[in-house]
Order: structure tokens, then C-alpha cells, then sequence
């Protein structure tokens, strides 16, 4: 690999993987645009909805990368998020509430059954698959399952890593503002670096740097995967955006904020600007890039 691997992208340059009316020409457009800012491969990532809709969504993305070489070369696969995760306030962060049910092995199966073997992640809340039954059906499946969205005990985690879990998807986001200062799902995860991938988002906003720089001391190199959770706003400058059914206000620093600006949803940050933030800003080696940004997230999905 010479390029980005993001294993998070819901959109990009105006658009949005979660829309409805996607055609071949909007695949291809985005692909052209990922490989212009050095990106080698994505996972397109579908968030909570309706069952139906998710599946049609996750059908229509297959369908794209069975038919046309261009957009498989730059999608590697789909990611899941949702929607087994937390329906609590602050930890749904921007999945709609209403769609959020618990894990479930018939509909994690329909939902696999629509990427017809292109599905390569799903990010649940533990706490949502008691005994980390949907996790190891997944797993078995080659599929790597991810917690995130969630407010899991340490037991909770630590009996979805005996399952299979890989990897915490966007640590330090998809959890409320504020938490109890010491047992909280942040430090809880850290714990358990040496048995975690963990993802983080390096935009500035949703992890400050110094916390940023502060988690990165925590978890091994080899453990630290880079994702954009890129929107259709992504490359494009303020303005409102789309994502599934929710409109995103992008604010002039980059920021992507729901409606009601009390989170952020998804990112409007290229990941070549968050190489840029990791090095000028973080001080992490351009060595450390390349292994957050590309060897990592490749090894996790397919030589880990």
C-alpha cells in the first residue's frame, strides 16, 4: 500500500453512502476524489436505520462494487455501525435512537446476507450482545465485530474480546460529554490496549490534541488505527450536509455538528489534513502516520 486506509467513511465530497438514491456515476465520482487525496482503499460505512432500510443501503454499495472495477479497487469493504449499540443519551451519538436494537444473530445474518461477502466490519456496544454471541457468529465469519456507541463494564469488554472483538471504533467519541471521572468507558478500553485495536478521530475536534496525545502514550503503536468517520461534507468547506435522514451543519473551523448542536456527527476532515494534525500538531514521526493510517487498519482486516 502507498496510500490512506479509512476504515470509516459514511461520505465524501458530496456523497453520502447513507442517501438513498446513489447510482454508479456517484461511486465512481467519489472513488476519483478519494484516490486524488491519496487514499488507497475505504470501508463505506453504513450507519443505525430501519432494518429494511440498512439492508437496502448496504445492497446498493455491494451492488456498486460487484459492477464497476473502478469503485472496488477504493472500496475494500463495508462497515456496519449499528445498529446493536447503546441507546442511551450521549452514547448513540448521531444514530437515530429509534432504529437501535439489541444484537441479534437473524439480523446481524440479513444484514450480512445484503453485502453478499463484502461486509469486512460491525461496531456494537457489547453491553447490547450478552454473552458475545452475535460477536463470535460474526468473527466465525471472518468479520471483524468492534465495540463502540457504548458504555460497557469491564467484564462486559472483557468477555466480547474472549469472543472475538478486534477492535473500539472512535474512542473518545460516541459517549456523552460529560462521564465519572475514573470508571468510564474511555479508561476502561485504555485497560485493555494490549488486547484492542483502537480507533480514534485526529480532526482536532473530536479529541482535543492534548488528549489526543495523551491517549496515543497509552496504546501501542501497533494498536492505534487512524479513521476520518468522513461525511458527505468531507473536502468541501462549511455549509449543511447530509447524512442517512439527518442534516449536518459544517461550521467555518471544520466541525461537523448535528442539527440541534449538541454532538458532533461525523467529520468534514480529509485524511491527508489529519496527517497534517498528527505530525504539526501531535508530533507523531511520519513513520507513526503510516502505521496508524495504513499498516494497521490493513493488518487488522486481513493479516492480524
Amino acid at each position: 500500500m502507498t496510500g490512506y486506509f479509512d476504515l470509516q467513511v459514511n461520505g465524501y465530497a458530496g456523497v453520502d453512502f447513507n442517501a438513498d438514491s446513489l447510482d454508479d456515476a456517484d461511486f465512481v465520482r467519489v472513488c476519483r476524489r478519494l484516490a486524488n487525496d491519496g487514499v488507497d482503499q475505504i470501508l463505506a460505512t453504513i450507519i443505525t436505520a430501519p432494518i429494511d432500510t440498512m439492508i437496502a443501503r448496504i445492497d446498493r454499495i455491494a451492488r456498486a462494487m460487484d459492477e464497476v472495477d473502478e469503485v472496488r479497487r477504493i472500496i475494500a469493504g463495508i462497515h456496519i455501525e449499528g445498529p446493536f449499540i447503546s441507546p442511551v443519551d450521549g452514547y448513540v451519538g448521531a444514530h437515530p435512537k429509534s432504529a437501535v436494537v439489541p444484537a441479534n444473530a437473524d439480523v446481524a445474518d440479513r444484514l450480512v446476507g445484503a453485502g453478499r461477502g463484502h461486509i469486512k466490519m460491525l461496531t456494537l456496544a457489547p453491553e447490547s450482545d450478552p454473552g458475545g454471541g452475535v460477536t463470535g457468529h460474526l468473527t466465525d465469519q471472518g468479520i471483524v465485530v468492534a465495540g463502540g456507541h457504548s458504555d460497557a463494564s469491564a467484564e462486559e469488554l472483557d468477555a466480547a474480546i474472549d469472543a472475538g472483538l478486534a477492535l473500539y471504533t472512535h474512542l473518545g467519541n460516541g459517549c456523552p460529554a460529560s462521564l465519572p471521572r475514573h470508571d468510564n468507558i474511555i479508561q476502561r478500553v485504555l485497560a485493555r490496549s494490549d488486547r484492542l485495536f483502537i480507533s480514534f478521530i485526529a480532526d482536532g475536534h473530536h479529541v482535543p490534541d492534548f488528549a489526543l496525545g495523551n491517549y496515543f502514550k497509552c496504546v501501542p503503536d501497533d494498536r492505534i488505527i487512524i479513521v476520518t468517520d468522513a461525511i458527505s461534507a468531507a473536502g468541501l468547506g462549511p455549509g449543511n450536509y447530509s447524512l442517512g435522514d439527518q442534516t449536518v451543519e459544517v461550521t467555518d473551523d471544520g466541525a461537523a455538528w448535528s442539527a440541534d448542536r449538541t454532538h458532533f456527527a461525523g467529520c468534514a476532515t480529509t485524511m491527508p489534513k489529519m496527517g497534517q494534525i498528527l505530525m504539526h500538531r501531535i508530533g507523531a514521526s511520519e513513520t507513526q502516520v503510516k502505521r496508524w493510517t495504513q499498516d494497521n487498519p490493513h493488518r487488522l482486516l486481513f493479516t492480524r
